[in-house]
């Protein structure tokens, strides 16, 4: 997927601006930064569900306004984005799972349980949503989202409220996604340590400092480009 010149525009003015951006085909692409620099709506912005102020984004050959912008948001799946895309904590799993098959077509308990299962993750049906450790919630956002076969992954927030072993394990699950040859769309106030071989970074300023917004293309794991 890439990005060309993109920006957000919102009531308070831009969130972002002139980003670009270049992931391939089963890659790894963290957005990173602190809190209130626009990482959600990046995020949102790439997986063609925010309305962009300029520039374009594209999906292979589909590009994320216009007449394609549907088949974009069919491509990229959002396990969560804060504030958009999040699970009921009130649902049990099992409800949880049940609602996913009657929302999308072609969705079957027996495909998330086979999602989970390489993510390290062990489904206990009769457990709320707001009770299961931040690890776990994660990872079941990612297998419910997986369950539909997207071919581009988007997760909000990788490591929020995470212990050291837990960001570690949480990492290790994305790039267990990209080893089927998916692409991933992330966001973090810090990218992992060390840096997935390959991984593409995007740093975004906090809006308040008045700065330019990162620029950031394709990357090496030793190597940011910044604005």
């Amino acid at each position: 997927m890439t990005a060309r010149g993109i920006s957000v525009h919102g009531p308070r003015g831009p969130v972002f601006e002139n980003v670009d951006v270049n992931v391939p085909a089963g890659g790894l692409l963290v957005v990173h930064g602190p809190a209130g620099s626009g990482r959600t709506s990046a995020l949102l912005a790439l997986s063609g569900r925010m309305r962009l102020h300029t520039g374009t984004v594209r999906v292979g050959r589909h590009r994320a306004s216009g007449a394609a912008a549907g088949r974009v948001r069919q491509l990229v799946a959002v396990a969560r984005a804060d504030g958009a895309v999040a699970a009921e904590g009130r649902l049990r799993v099992r409800e949880l799972i049940a609602e996913r098959c009657w929302l999308e077509p072609g969705v079957t308990r027996r495909a998330v349980v086979e999602a989970a299962r390489p993510l390290g993750l062990h489904l206990r049906a009769a457990t709320l949503i707001e009770d299961l450790p931040p690890l776990d919630a994660l990872l079941l956002d990612l297998a419910l989202a997986l369950a539909a076969g997207p071919p581009v992954l988007a997760v909000d927030a990788v490591d929020r409220d995470f212990t050291g072993h837990d960001r570690d394990q949480a990492w290790q699950a994305l790039a267990a996604v990209t080893a089927t040859g998916r692409t991933v769309l992330s966001t973090a106030a810090q990218p992992p340590v060390p840096l997935p071989e390959g991984a593409v970074l995007l740093a975004l300023p906090h809006r308040s400092t008045g700065l330019p917004v990162g620029r950031a293309a394709h990357a090496t794991p030793a190597r940011e480009v910044t604005a």
